[in-house]
């Protein structure tokens, strides 16, 4: 099983989520909504700062549990549908789940996501 965590610009949280949707047996997503900032390319390697505060930059937080055949479905879906061609479209990051457990009901593993 896999944890997908991705941020990406606000404008493009409705077609990735409406692609995400369409991924056969993809149990669901949870979307937050954030604020951060990057030393990215595009602003010379320090933040921005506006009258003593940072300017945090808006984002959107996605995660996605998945099984390992689903991975690269999600990953695919994510990447084309949050690309701008702009600097700071955002990052994907995946991590392993060692275990998932579905609190209703007890199921473990696989079946708890």
């Amino acid at each position: 099983m896999k944890q997908v965590i991705a941020f990406i610009k606000p404008h493009q949280l409705s077609p990735v989520a409406m692609g995400l949707r369409d991924i056969p047996e993809l149990t669901g997503i949870s979307i937050i909504r954030g604020q951060g900032f990057g030393r990215g390319r595009a602003q010379g390697g320090a933040p921005r700062i506006v009258d003593d505060e940072m300017a945090y930059l808006q984002n959107v937080r996605i995660e996605v549990f998945c099984g390992d055949e689903q991975l690269e479905a999600v990953l695919a879906c994510i990447a084309t549908n949050a690309h701008t061609g702009l600097s700071g479209d955002g990052k994907i990051y995946v991590t392993e789940v060692v275990e998932a457990l579905r609190i209703s009901n007890g199921e473990r593993g696989r079946a708890a996501i």
